[in-house]
């Protein structure tokens, strides 16, 4: 058996972390569909590199120009609808063969829209309309203002793909609106067998800010743990969501539990093994979406097995641990949400900048 038939075997769906035209059109992405793997998602640091750092896109752009159209948000969103569309039409296959549980593409709503819930909203809507493709997630952050939004889009039938998670109370927060979103939606006679929905946990960027902290105290022992601990924790509050009597009755009206997702899983330490954030985090009803330097790794030499309830004790004990040496997690992932939303909007901003040159250059401004 393959190692991504392994891997779904064992519960989990692998979703590629990475989109381009030339990627889709050679039809590689159809290769990896072929491989195993289940989905796409993306964000804007990905369409600027695409964008910005290749020449794929530039007839397309040209012919945007000459059609009159020379604002640049409006060029990258054509752009990335249709390439979105594109990938959506691959994995339409996955999507039918699963029962609508994979086979997803993710588009993200502008980062700049972080705090506000109205136009997240407005936004999310209307993309999931101009795509008009039952195999699309919206991928809206889990800020104090995406939170409400999730819940609103969840209720008007809309698939979200939750970003941005790095805490435990930020989980909670999300799995409470999409389980307040299903039952609004049922209420008012929707079907909630049609909409799905992931909660992205970003993994490897912890390990980052924690292990810096525990430098600084002198303690190396749990560096290069916390990470996968926050995402264990996380895993047990999502099994104990999705057992609940509340949740039971919506099962029964085909709602599908929002299954956790593995983000920034690519190691950033050197010393750690390249697929330490994929072989300690395979279980049931979950997705790892991997970019491509890590997807290449694990097919390479990962390791399938169900480790995602293990040690769980000592998760919780190395958490009071970071406690006692005075490192507050809860600031440190308050500050990765925030400079995920700062990141996000410099990669938009520097893919607009982008679009806007090559508009100037085609018109011989």
């Amino acid at each position: 058996m393959e190692i991504l038939e392994k891997l779904s075997a064992a519960g989990q769906a692998v979703w590629f972390d990475y989109i381009k035209r030339s990627f889709t059109e050679s039809g590689k992405l159809g290769e990896l569909v072929d491989m195993g793997v289940r989905g796409v998602t993306s964000n804007p640091s990905i369409f600027e590199k695409a964008i910005a750092g290749s020449d794929d896109y530039d007839q397309a752009v040209r012919a945007l120009v000459d059609s009159g159209v020379t604002d640049a948000e409006a060029i990258y969103e054509a752009l990335a609808l249709e390439d979105i569309g594109r990938a959506a039409d691959i994995l339409k296959p996955v999507y039918q063969s699963t029962g609508g549980a994979d086979g997803y593409v993710s588009l993200e709503v502008s980062p700049h829209l972080a705090a506000d819930t109205d136009k997240t909203i407005l936004e999310a809507e209307r993309l999931f309309a101009e795509l008009g493709k039952e195999n699309v997630m919206i991928k809206v952050p889990a800020t104090p203002a995406g939170i409400p939004a999730i819940e609103e889009l969840i209720a008007k039938g809309i698939n979200i793909n939750v970003t941005l998670i790095f805490s435990l109370d930020q989980y909670r927060a999300v799995a409470e609106a999409y389980v307040k979103g299903l039952e609004r939606l049922l209420s008012g006679g929707g079907n909630p067998a049609k909409v799905a929905s992931v909660a992205s946990v970003f993994v490897s960027r912890i390990d980052s800010s924690v292990d810096k902290a525990l430098g600084e105290k002198g303690d190396t022992t749990m560096q290069g743990k916390i990470a996968v601990d926050n995402s264990r924790i996380i895993y047990k509050a999502f099994r104990s969501t999705f057992s609940s009597i509340r949740w039971f009755e919506l099962a029964a009206a085909g709602a599908r539990v929002q299954r956790p997702l593995w983000a920034s899983t690519g190691t950033k330490n050197p010393d750690y093994p390249d697929t330490l954030y994929v072989d300690t985090l395979i279980g049931p009803d979950t997705v790892n979406t991997m970019p491509p330097a890590t997807l290449d790794s694990f097919l390479d030499h990962g390791v399938v097995e169900k480790r995602i309830t293990e040690d769980l004790d000592g998760a919780l004990e190395r958490r009071q641990a970071l406690k006692t040496l005075g490192i507050n997690l809860d600031d440190i992932t308050d500050k990765l949400l925030t400079e995920g939303v700062k990141a996000f909007e410099d990669a938009f901003d520097a893919l607009i900048a982008a679009v806007e040159e090559k508009v100037r250059s085609i018109k011989g401004d």
